[in-house]
C-alpha cells in the first residue's frame, strides 16, 4: 500500500473542513501515516468509533480505498458534506451485529472514554470486529506533566469544533492492560512527527501513539 503524501490528505480534508486549504493538516497526515503503516489492504467494512465530525473516517474511505466506512458517536457532530455512513449510539453498546465489520479504528477516542466504560467499549469492538483488529490511535503519558501537555492538546485541538475536553489519558501500563483484559494482543506500534521545532520540544511526539490490537 502506498504511502500518504501531505497533499493528499490535504485535498481530501479540504473537501469537508475549508480550513484545511490554507492550513496544512500536519498532525492529521502524521496519525493518518502511522495508521496506514499498519492497516490491511484487504479491509473492505470498518468502524469508526468515537468519528467526532467524521472526517478520519471520511479519510479512511477516500485515501484508503474501503467500500464501506461507518462512524458512531455519542452525539452528532457530523459534516453534513459526508458521503459515509454515521449513527449516534450510547457510548458502550454498539449498534451491530457480531462481525459486521474487518476492523474497528478508535482515533483520539479512548482518553476522553470514563475509565470504568472502556473495557466494555473495547469488548464490543472486538464483538462487531470478530477476527478483525481493533487500530487505536491514542496518547501516552508518562505522569502529571504529560497530563497536563495533553490537556493543552486537546484544547487546540477539540475546541474548534466543539469536540470533548474531558479526559483521563492512559500510560503504557493502562493500555496493556485493557489490551490483555478485551481479550487483545499487541501486533504493532508506531508513531510519528506530529510536531517539530519548539511545539516539538514542548509536545514531545512521544506522546502520541498508534497501536494496532489483535484478537487473541
Amino acid at each position: 500500500m502506498e504511502g500518504l503524501s501531505l497533499e493528499h490528505v490535504r485535498r481530501c480534508l479540504s473537501e469537508h473542513v475549508p480550513m484545511y486549504a490554507w492550513r496544512r493538516p500536519i498532525y492529521q497526515h502524521a496519525a493518518l501515516s502511522s495508521l496506514k503503516r499498519m492497516w490491511e489492504s484487504e479491509h473492505r467494512r470498518v468502524l469508526d468509533v468515537g468519528g467526532g465530525t467524521g472526517v478520519i473516517a471520511q479519510a479512511l474511505k477516500d485515501l484508503f480505498g474501503v467500500e464501506r466506512v461507518v462512524s458512531v458517536d455519542v452525539e452528532n457532530r457530523y459534516i453534513e458534506s459526508l458521503t459515509i455512513e454515521t449513527a449516534v449510539f450510547d457510548g458502550v453498546t454498539l449498534p451491530f451485529s457480531d462481525n459486521s465489520f474487518d476492523g474497528v479504528v478508535l482515533f483520539n477516542v479512548l482518553h476522553h472514554v470514563p475509565p470504568e466504560v472502556r473495557l466494555s467499549l473495547l469488548r464490543e469492538c472486538r464483538r462487531v470486529a470478530g477476527r478483525g483488529p481493533i487500530y487505536i490511535k491514542d496518547h501516552l503519558t508518562r505522569g502529571t506533566v504529560d497530563d497536563l501537555r495533553l490537556a493543552g492538546l486537546d484544547v487546540l485541538g477539540n475546541l474548534p469544533f466543539s469536540g470533548m475536553l474531558r479526559a483521563s489519558y492512559l500510560t503504557e501500563a493502562d493500555w496493556s492492560d485493557l489490551a490483555t483484559r478485551s481479550g487483545h494482543a499487541l501486533e504493532r506500534q508506531v508513531s510519528g512527527c506530529y510536531r517539530s521545532g519548539l511545539s516539538g520540544m514542548l509536545f514531545p511526539n512521544r506522546l502520541e501513539v498508534s497501536m494496532k490490537w489483535r484478537p487473541v
